[in-house]
C-alpha cells in the first residue's frame, strides 16, 4: 500500500474548488482547499503536499506571485498551473516561472480528466528530477573523495621520494670516487624531479593539470644548488611561457629538462670554467611548445658518443618517445642547443 497523494488546491472560487475536491477525492487524492496566497503558502509550509494546483487569478494577486514564492522555498512541491481556456500565453510565463504543468481551466469532464493526469506527471517529474540530483550529488561527493585520497597519495609520495633523495645524498656524501658521486648525485635529481611534481600535484585544485612553468622553474632552482654543492659553477636562466600541461607530459618534460641541465652543468665548461645555461619554453601554437635547453661552452652537435656513461641522453630519448617528439641539436659551433617540439594540448580555458 501507498499513501494517497496530497494535494492543495489554490483557487478563491469556492464552487470549483468543492466540485474540483469531490473529482479528485474519487480518484484517491487527498485534497485541501485553500483561497488565496498567504494561506496557500502558510499550509506549504506547515503541512507536505506532493503537488499544488494553483488558479492563475485569485483574489489576493496571481498564481505568479504565489509561484515566484514557492521557488524561493526549499523543496517547494511541484506546481500545476491553471488558466483560462484563452490564456495560453499565461501558461507559457508559469512554465517558464518553474511550474511543472499546466491545465486550461473548463467545467466539464476533460479539465479533470487532464487535471488528473497533469498531477501525476509532475509529481512524476519531481521525483525523476530529485533522484537525478541525488544522483549528481553523489557522483560530486566521490569525486570529492577521490580528490582527497589523491591529493594524499600524492603528498605521501612526495614525502617519500623526499626521503629516498636525501638518503641517495647521504650515500653520495660517503663515497669518494668522483664516477660513483656523478651517478648519484644524478640519481638524486632525477628523484627530485618526479618528487617535485608530487608536491606540485598535493597543493593543486586539478591533479590532471601541471603549470609547467611553475614545476620547471622550481626543478630548475633545485638543480642549480644541488649542481653548485657538486663543484660545478655555472648559471642557470630560465625564460619560461605559463603553460598548463597534462600531469603525464609534464612527468617526462621534467626528466628530460633535469638531464639536460644536468649535462650543460658538467660538460659545457670543463675545468674550472664559467658559464650560462638557459632553458626557454615557448608555446608554438593551439598544442604545442617548444622547449631549448642551451650553452655558450664547448659545444655539441649530438654526434658520436655522449660524454659520461650515456644514461641521461638514453632517459632523455625515453621521454621524448612517450611526448612522440624528437631532439633536433644545434651544429655544435658556440655552444650545444637542444630543441625539442612539445605536444601539450590545447590551453585550458577558465
Amino acid at each position: 500500500m501507498t499513501d494517497p497523494v496530497r494535494v492543495l488546491y489554490v483557487d478563491d472560487d469556492p464552487a470549483l474548488a468543492r466540485l474540483v475536491q469531490k473529482r479528485l477525492e474519487r480518484q484517491g487524492f487527498v485534497v485541501e482547499h485553500s483561497g488565496d496566497i498567504a494561506d496557500g503558502l502558510t499550509r506549504v509550509d506547515a503541512q507536505t503536499f506532493d503537488v499544488v494546483v494553483l488558479d492563475h487569478y485569485l483574489a489576493s494577486g496571481t498564481g505568479l506571485d504565489m509561484l515566484a514564492a514557492l521557488k524561493k522555498r526549499p523543496a517547494a512541491p511541484p506546481v500545476v498551473y491553471v488558466t483560462g481556456s484563452s490564456e495560453a500565453t499565461v501558461a507559457v510565463e508559469a512554465l517558464k516561472a518553474g511550474a511543472a504543468d499546466y491545465v486550461l481551466k473548463s467545467v466539464g469532464d476533460e479539465f479533470f480528466v487532464l487535471l488528473s493526469s497533469a498531477i501525476d506527471q509532475s509529481i512524476e517529474k519531481a521525483r525523476l528530477q530529485r533522484e537525478k540530483e541525488n544522483a549528481e550529488k553523489e557522483v560530486r561527493d566521490a569525486r570529492d573523495r577521490a580528490v582527497i585520497l589523491l591529493a594524499e597519495v600524492n603528498h605521501r609520495v612526495a614525502n617519500s621520494l623526499a626521503l629516498v633523495a636525501a638518503l641517495v645524498r647521504m650515500q653520495t656524501s660517503a663515497v669518494s670516487e668522483p664516477k660513483a658521486k656523478d651517478a648519484l648525485a644524478e640519481t638524486q635529481a632525477r628523484i627530485s624531479a618526479i618528487a617535485g611534481l608530487h608536491r606540485r600535484l598535493y597543493t593543486s585544485d586539478d591533479v590532471t593539470m601541471v603549470d609547467l612553468d611553475a614545476y620547471i622553474s622550481t626543478l630548475i632552482a633545485e638543480l642549480d644548488t644541488s649542481m653548485k654543492a657538486a663543484g660545478h659553477a655555472s648559471r642557470i636562466r630560465a625564460d619560461l611561457e605559463p603553460l598548463t600541461v597534462p600531469t603525464d607530459k609534464a612527468v617526462s618534460i621534467g626528466m628530460i629538462v633535469t638531464e639536460l641541465v644536468t649535462n650543460a652543468y658538467k660538460y659545457a665548461y670543463p675545468g674550472d670554467a664559467e658559464g650560462e645555461v638557459r632553458v626557454y619554453i615557448r608555446r608554438a601554437g593551439d598544442d604545442s611548445a617548444i622547449l631549448r635547453v642551451e650553452d655558450d661552452g664547448i659545444g655539441w652537435n649530438g654526434e658520436g658518443q655522449p660524454k659520461g656513461t650515456g644514461l641521461g641522453s638514453r632517459i632523455v630519448k625515453a621521454m621524448a618517445t612517450s611526448l612522440n617528439t624528437s631532439i633536433v641539436y644545434g651544429d655544435g659551433i658556440g655552444g650545444t642547443r637542444l630543441t625539442m617540439d612539445l605536444p601539450i594540448g590545447r590551453p585550458v580555458q577558465h
